[in-house]
């Protein structure tokens, strides 16, 4: 493989530093007090999902996140910030690639009537494809340096 500047496994640990930075970057502009005093971005989410064209994703968020606004929004916001950490450290990097994976595929679904969300989602979740299956981790990486993976 030829690259220009970098190598193949440096481009795909740049790609993963990159997408970490964008999952600390969606973690940090959050009103993390919004969140977890009033319930602001569940509220948020209930509505979208209450009005969600597919029956299965209305019935999804009532079983799943309704009945727990509080924790979900713990799960959603330090989630966000795991992801971005461990992404940028490289540290339990498959474990964050697939996780990340799972939460923008999660957005996107939610979000499908959004066209700006959609181009976000669909892109983050290239992202940690391509990082998976180019075994990102391989450089620049605590991954790398502790053996792991």
């Amino acid at each position: 493989m030829d690259t220009i500047w970098l190598t193949g496994p440096q481009w795909l640990a740049v790609l993963r530093i990159g997408l970490g930075l964008w999952w600390l970057e969606s973690w940090r502009h959050k009103d993390r007090k919004a969140w977890f005093e009033r319930g602001t971005g569940i509220a948020w989410a209930a509505g979208i999902a209450g009005k969600h064209r597919w029956s299965a994703v209305r019935s999804g968020f009532e079983v799943a996140v309704a009945p727990h606004p509080r924790v979900m929004a713990y799960v959603v916001v330090y989630a966000e910030l795991a992801l971005g950490l461990g992404l940028i450290t490289g540290f339990l990097t498959p474990i964050a690639l697939a996780g990340g994976l799972l939460l923008n595929t999660l957005y996107f679904t939610l979000m499908i009537h959004d066209v700006a969300e959609q181009g976000q989602n669909s892109m983050m979740a290239l992202m940690s494809v391509v990082g998976l299956f180019g075994m990102s981790w391989q450089t620049w990486s605590l991954d790398s340096a502790l053996g792991l993976f």
